[in-house]
């Protein structure tokens, strides 16, 4: 059924997480794009892109903006304090130099406070490469990777799209229809009855890529499916939010608007794959 749960999600989100590591660590490279399917390739084009990273250190990190500066000071210094990995000061500069440099390269974009969260796992998984000449490389590897996955959703971090077609809200709309169409029961009792809208909770989840929701091992697990998933990782992620819904769905019809904003905005621990198995069964009915 929709609802159901298998037991024990402790120890299932950590096998699950255990599992995917390894095979994420070795593939979130050719996942996003970063590296051609030629093998043969792979040296030509990392020796590139790391000279090019290099270059972009000595253009870009020189007189940044001072508020974007201070935003992305306190931001990485918030990220997962629980981790040793990320106290530590030289990881802290990797990520702050990443996102410096982000947010100069790409200004229509820009920084957007929470994108320390989802780059986070992605240098976390290159640092810890067993290839010590990858790990070496891997602030300027994490960067590149970093363009490709907000690439895929970057509009969704663009103010001034907001009220667009392609934009957070257009988004969340697509959400909403997608609930409707596969439990028009919870979607009445969510918008209609309790005036819990999308905009409530599913913002944090789309714009910071559910790591926020979820254990950081968790997370890793999580997008190993969103990035390998042929349908694309933004509609795969619009795909596992709307199957967040689903899985808690008895408890959201007996809640009222404060009990259900209070249960999505601190998403409870959950079985991973039986969360992934519920939104594998929506693929293929996103709205246009």
């Amino acid at each position: 059924t929709w609802g159901s749960c298998g037991d024990s999600p402790a120890l299932a989100c950590q096998m699950a997480a255990a599992r995917t590591y390894d095979r994420l660590c070795g593939s979130v490279q050719l996942l996003l794009g970063y590296l051609p399917t030629e093998r043969s390739l792979w040296p030509y084009e990392l020796e590139k892109k790391r000279s090019q990273y290099s270059a972009y250190k000595d253009e870009f990190l020189l007189n940044p903006e001072s508020e974007i500066l201070e935003q992305i000071d306190r931001d990485v210094k918030r990220t997962h304090p629980d981790k040793s990995f990320f106290s530590a000061k030289s990881n802290q500069e990797s990520l702050r130099r990443i996102l410096i440099i982000y947010s100069r390269l790409y200004p229509s974009v820009r920084y957007v406070q929470g994108m320390n969260e989802v780059l986070a796992p992605l240098f976390y998984v290159l640092k810890n490469d067993l290839d010590t000449s990858n790990s070496t490389s891997a602030e300027a590897d994490t960067f590149f990777c970093f363009v490709e996955l907000i690439s895929g959703f970057k509009n969704n971090y663009c103010k001034h799209l907001d009220n667009s077609r392609v934009g957070i809200r257009s988004t969340l709309s697509k959400l909403s229809q997608l609930l409707k169409k596969h439990d028009e029961e919870l979607w009445r009792h969510m918008e209609v009855i309790t005036k819990v809208y999308p905009q409530y909770y599913a913002f944090r989840w789309i714009t910071l890529l559910l790591t926020m929701e979820f254990s950081f091992n968790v997370c890793i697990h999580i997008w190993d499916a969103i990035l390998g998933d042929p349908e694309g990782p933004p509609d795969t992620l619009l795909r596992i939010c709307c199957a967040m819904l689903i899985l808690v769905r008895k408890r959201l019809l007996a809640g009222d608007f404060t009990a259900n904003i209070q249960l999505l905005q601190h998403y409870p621990q959950t079985n991973i794959d039986h969360l992934l198995h519920i939104a594998n069964r929506l693929r293929g009915t996103m709205p246009s």
